[in-house]
């Protein structure tokens, strides 16, 4: 039996802005959300890869699809004003580390400025019930120790990208205590979390300089895969093992209110932390004539070590991971040979959703 936040009796007829909705994440949230009857609402850029899993999946036909850029105040106003979404999921970013090195300018107004548009927006306008920003792992003042991080650890963010979405947080945690402090609850009506989840993996990830796309790319040209820190560990689920827990917390803002508020960690089991390494030799076990991997270390500084406690999810919102890491790149690489024969790929991204929830 499936848990109320992922239930189609929660969801059905629900309006609901979701941010980012052309992203890796944003369209597998879409099609949830649209195989769940809530009348989703998307505003995000184009989709930023070619191929992407936007346009594979057909996710717009099951939507309203609708293009901006969060940097537009004017645009959330009008949006949000229009729309009047119950419930408002924010997944839009410039996601990528090595990309902000890069453009630290741009990542930062993206990611910084589009969160403060959209939340002074709903501020503004006003008749949202519940708010879950999401963040990153990346969020906490890494310091390499073995042990998981809490949500009340120290945040941090050694590079532009992880710095970000510290700012994001840091963002969420003033525009609560100045305009939806919990005590006024019964004035203003919205509950707001930030969710961090861990280096997620799944079908239709086109992005460059992640590991598994990377992986695939360059196997499927008959080449080995340049990897920088092999010896890297990472908390790896499908991407679906987060978006079932901002669903559920979601839901858990909306019937509960601030008394789930906060900040919310959404990582693997303690069995699927393994190395960069590890997980693509287990992926060359799949994969016929595996071309190999070469080592190129990068002068850019990444973390080494990082592990979340996800205990507060899983005593109070009911949350757990249900995919092994195994499954988890089963399911990736089966989703990415069905692309590569030309399959029906959206029939395929909902044959997999469906799969999921039957772990449920």
């Amino acid at each position: 039996m499936e848990a109320v936040g992922l239930s189609r009796a929660f969801w059905n007829g629900k309006r609901v802005l979701l941010t980012g909705h052309t992203g890796f994440k944003g369209s597998w949230l879409a099609l949830w959300l649209q195989s769940l009857g809530a009348q989703v609402s998307g505003f995000a850029l184009a989709p930023a890869t070619e191929p992407s899993l936007f346009e594979l999946a057909r996710v717009g036909e099951g939507m309203d699809d609708r293009r901006g850029d969060l940097r537009d105040l004017g645009a959330l106003l009008e949006l949000i004003a229009e729309t009047e979404p119950e419930i408002v999921l924010h997944l839009a970013a410039q996601p990528l580390v090595r990309e902000a090195y890069r453009d630290p300018l741009g990542t930062y107004s993206s990611n910084v400025m589009g969160t403060l548009n959209l939340l002074e927006a709903i501020r503004q306008v006003g008749g949202v019930s519940a708010c879950v920003l999401v963040t990153t792992d990346k969020v906490y003042a890494n310091q390499e120790w073995p042990w998981p991080y809490r949500e009340n650890e120290a945040l941090g963010g050694h590079d532009p990208y992880s710095s970000s979405k510290a700012c994001c947080e840091l963002l969420a945690q003033s525009y609560v205590a100045s305009f939806f402090p919990p005590e006024r609850y019964d004035v203003h009506g919205l509950a707001v979390a930030t969710a961090r989840a861990g280096n997620v993996l799944g079908g239709g990830d086109f992005s460059p300089e992640r590991l598994i796309p990377d992986v695939l790319r360059a196997w499927s040209a008959g080449e080995p895969v340049t990897l920088r820190y092999p010896q890297a560990v990472r908390p790896w689920q499908h991407a679906l093992e987060p978006l079932a827990g901002y669903l559920q917390l979601a839901a858990a803002l909306y019937e509960r209110g601030p008394d789930l508020a906060g900040a919310w960690n959404f990582g693997p089991g303690e069995d699927d932390m393994c190395s960069v390494g590890e997980v693509v030799a287990r992926l060359a076990t799949r994969w016929p004539q595996a071309p190999g991997l070469r080592v190129e270390p990068s002068e850019l500084h990444e973390a080494g070590l990082l592990r979340l406690d996800s205990s507060r999810a899983r005593q109070l919102l009911g949350w757990q991971p249900r995919w092994s890491l195994q499954q988890c790149l089963e399911q990736t690489l089966d989703w990415h040979l069905a692309w590569q024969a030309s399959a029906d790929m959206r029939a395929m991204t909902l044959a997999q959703l469906d799969l999921y929830r039957e772990a449920l």
